[in-house]
């Protein structure tokens, strides 16, 4: 549910329902493993929203020394809490969430070796998928529709193109360390923006077309545990859309046990992001600051909150975003979630002022002043 109509004026009220399936078999002692988890979605609202995907359809063997993992299949890199900057294998389901915790099956060879210097992973990923993008209807979204269809690739091969990735990773004392490189399509599109004009020439309205560039992407993520301290860094630098760069984020969850007299734990997060584009890069978080707080429970329903606010230093915009959970009895489980935008310019309804907050480099929440929104969901298991 949004609080306002938003630019559009759009619903307020978005329905939808869910369904995903899980099936599991084991033979040969747990040697042999499949796994088969499709996934459904029908949005009252969005056509675009309502898709049909294989989170993982996979076999894996299992050796010794080594596994090798066949099939479409989610591989999540990443320690930090406010970005994920490391996690580069699996395309980001865009129309499921915004914050880019969801995601696609890939369709990838994994071979992982085990070993006394570490653990290292070779991916051969077949195939490229697109990012999704929610339709005229659908909120939150970007200010134009995005033409799917007339995407731009830079390798010839388009979505058919092989790429590779590698990940060694290992433990030293209280040090998990772990260095990764990826070369590949991009996940992450930029877009060009096409204007539609009348007769006259004059701009009436606009689309986006989303462009895919070849990168190379090396990694570094690292966490560092002292007592009820976790200090975690994820750094990355890449070549291929425009001149190479580099963004990091890290800092620091400190975890108290037993608060208030109980047997609850706080979780305290407080992070930095900053990448060396500056205003001119086209993501949140070049200069910003996270503040987060994890309360668990630690009850038989499993109860957790999360709540992170995130401040941009330049232009005094924040996000607050809560994410919160409870199991109810056997079966059922209630999942809050809820996104508040604030301190952006206000955008009129209106192209020109469109346009303006569009290219504003300074700013990347003021096209969302009027796309907050509580989520809630409640599942069933079976």
């Amino acid at each position: 549910m949004f609080n306002d109509p938003g630019l559009g004026d759009l619903e307020k009220f978005h329905s939808a329902l869910s369904i995903q399936a899980e099936y599991y078999k084991t033979w040969n002692n747990g040697s042999n493993i499949f796994a088969f988890v499709p996934y459904l979605r029908w949005d009252a609202e969005d056509s675009e929203r309502t898709h049909v995907d294989i989170r993982e359809l996979t076999w894996v063997h299992v050796a010794d020394n080594w596994e090798l993992r066949t099939g479409i299949r989610k591989v999540f890199w990443g320690v930090t809490e406010s970005q994920h900057l490391v996690d580069i294998i699996n395309q980001t389901d865009n129309v499921e969430n915004p914050d880019g915790e969801e995601k696609l099956g890939q369709p990838m060879i994994n071979l992982s070796l085990q070993r006394d210097w570490g653990l290292l992973d070779l991916y051969l990923l077949a195939g490229f998928r697109e990012r999704n993008f929610l339709g005229r209807s659908g909120r939150p979204r970007l200010p134009f529709s995005v033409e799917e269809d007339d995407a731009i690739y830079e390798s010839s091969a388009d979505e058919f193109r092989t790429d590779f990735a590698i990940r060694w990773s290992n433990y030293f004392g209280d040090l998990e360390l772990g260095l990764t490189h990826f070369s590949g399509t991009s996940r992450e599109p930029r877009f060009q923006l096409e204007l539609v004009t009348d007769a006259l020439g004059v701009p009436v309205d606009g689309y986006l077309i989303p462009v895919y560039d070849v990168i190379d992407q090396t990694g570094l993520d690292a966490q560092y545990f002292i007592g009820d301290w976790a200090w975690k860094l994820e750094a990355i630098s890449r070549s291929g859309q425009g001149d190479r760069f580099s963004a990091a984020t890290f800092g620091f969850e400190k975890t108290f046990v037993g608060v208030f007299g109980g047997r609850s734990d706080l979780g305290v997060v407080a992070e930095y992001l900053y990448d060396d584009r500056g205003d001119e890069a086209p993501v949140i978080g070049e200069d910003d600051v996270a503040l987060g707080f994890r309360y668990t429970f630690n009850n038989p329903a499993d109860t957790t909150a999360l709540l992170v606010w995130l401040y941009d230093l330049d232009s005094d915009e924040y996000l607050m975003t809560l994410e919160a959970s409870s199991r109810i009895g056997a079966y059922w489980k209630l999942i809050l979630e809820a996104s508040i935008f604030s301190n952006g310019d206000a955008t009129m309804d209106d192209l020109p002022s469109v346009l303006s907050a569009f290219a504003d480099p300074e700013s990347e929440l003021g096209l969302f002043q009027d796309e907050d929104f509580v989520k809630l969901e409640l599942t069933r298991y079976f």
